[in-house]
């Protein structure tokens, strides 16, 4: 028995998985986001770990005698946060969110500091990423700073509650731009320009080796024969590519959910950080990715529906199983600004191309093709980057439409293939991290991809109608700059 715990902004989920990858429990306890100022997005680690415990006792509950069979446990979690401890391991300041924009000055002056920022790191430096949040602490909260003895992402942190010993994977520490990701190894040069050195940091382990051994008073509370072995786990979407099999170089996916990623696995460091797309190191041995990551997705269809008053399922209802031409609208998608390709955090969305004639159902459909043309903008990076893409599978709530599934086929020109439990998540792929390491057993093995349920292709005339529109939706960016930001 193997559990997957997904350390995530809304919520901690845990999966308890069996030797045969089927999933016999779930448990999910809610979280909640503070915002003490705009802009800024904080929460307690204390409340991880409460939510942890919570998760895991609910799976006591519910199978006490597979929850006491477990060998490894894994973790999944939100990327980029910083939480702050002191030489004691107490927490200093609440945890600092992967979507908090107060850095932005900060991400200016590290680049100065750090010239060689770019190609060792493989990222332009973001608001959201961890490196900038303590220039911004050393500014503002001087006090706290010189107190920091230890910086932990925050499924590091609840690793570090669940075993005493703190410790961080290849895929989140990509995360922080302190990683040479190339090297799989912390950067010198990039922590010395945030004041930091080595000591600060957790030690390194690849995601699917043993970080260390759950407490033995842990152990006990949930009935675990022995203590179970903790995997170095996963940054999430790392884990989700786990858990769907991407792990061999030219697997790819479209992750639907609140916000969008177009992730692609490669076999080499292949950084582009000019076009704001992201080269991680991934959560298996001597594997990269790279991906495009889109700020609104499921969320911009989910802001449209609460302003008509309906719910997504009903609003796509009318549109039927596919397009037949492109909507008359244009939607820009920047309702919370956007990462690929722009690195804009002030640009903000607009409905562009209205008249007499629009209607509900047309907006709906555009507001549709306007996140498919943003992921488009995340194709065309990585294509410029050396990467080419086949195929794709699609997860996350929106790979449920069948309709939105085909506009994202032929916008993207790719052949989209829905798979059975599209919506499954990290903590799956935690589980599977949690197998590996506690069995030896290779990637290859264990890291099957799902059952394909469609594959939806992309049509000549459609696809050739879309390249055409997503022409105009590009050329609008620079005007809509000038208005929003």
């Amino acid at each position: 028995m193997f559990v997957g715990l997904d350390i995530g902004t809304s919520a901690i989920k845990a999966v308890l998985v069996d030797e045969n990858q089927a999933v016999l429990a779930t448990a999910e306890v809610p979280l909640s986001v503070s915002r003490p100022q705009p802009g800024h997005s904080e929460q307690n680690p204390e409340d991880w770990w409460q939510a942890t415990l919570a998760s895991l006792d609910q799976l006591k509950a519910s199978r006490p005698a597979d929850l006491a069979a477990v060998k490894g446990i894994g973790l999944s979690g939100q990327m980029h946060g910083a939480v702050l401890l002191d030489a004691a391991g107490a927490v200093l300041r609440p945890a600092i969110l992967w979507n908090d924009g107060r850095s932005a000055a900060e991400c200016v002056e590290l680049e100065a500091a750090f010239p060689r920022l770019h190609q060792v790191t493989g990222n332009l430096a973001f608001p959201g990423f961890t490196a900038p949040k303590l220039l911004w602490v050393r500014k503002h909260e001087p006090d706290i700073f010189a107190r920091t003895a230890k910086v932990l992402l925050p499924k590091a942190y609840v690793g570090y509650r669940l075993t005493g010993e703190m410790v961080e994977e290849m895929s989140d520490a990509s995360g922080t731009l302190w990683l040479d990701v190339g090297k799989r190894d912390w950067s010198d040069a990039a922590l010395a320009a945030t004041g930091l050195d080595r000591t600060h940091m957790p030690r390194l382990v690849e995601g699917s080796e043993v970080a260390a051994r759950i407490t033995p008073d842990l152990a006990a509370r949930w009935g675990m024969a022995s203590p179970p072995v903790l995997a170095g786990g996963a940054g999430d979407n790392a884990a989700g590519a786990v858990g769907l099999g991407a792990i061999h170089a030219g697997n790819a996916f479209v992750s639907l959910g609140t916000s969008g990623v177009l992730w692609a696995t490669t076999d080499r460091f292949a950084p582009n950080p000019e076009s704001s797309v992201h080269a991680f190191c991934h959560a298996i041995p001597a594997t990269w990715h790279q991906m495009g990551v889109i700020l609104s997705a499921a969320s911009a269809l989910g802001w449209w529906a609460q302003n008509e008053g309906i719910s997504p399922g009903d609003l796509l209802k009318p549109l039927g199983d596919a397009p037949v031409a492109p909507s008359r609208a244009i939607f820009l998608p920047y309702l919370s600004g956007e990462r690929t390709p722009h690195n804009d955090t002030a640009i903000r969305g607009a409905f562009i191309g209205l008249d007499h004639e629009t209607t509900r159902d047309g907006l709906t459909q555009a507001v549709l093709e306007g996140v498919a043309f943003a992921f488009k903008d995340c194709l065309d990076a990585l294509n410029a980057a050396g990467t080419t893409l086949e195929q794709a599978d699609i997860i996350g709530g929106g790979s449920r439409s069948r309709y939105w599934t085909a506009v994202i086929a032929n916008v993207l020109g790719l052949p989209i293939n829905r798979i059975e439990d599209g919506e499954r998540g990290g903590a799956f792929g935690a589980a599977r991290l949690a197998r590996m390491a506690a069995t030896g057993e290779s990637p290859s093995a264990i890291c099957l991809p799902p059952r394909r349920i469609e594959t939806i292709a992309p049509t000549p005339a459609l696809q050739q109608a879309y390249a055409e529109k997503h022409a105009r939706y590009r050329a609008l960016y620079p005007a809509l700059k000038g208005v929003t930001s």
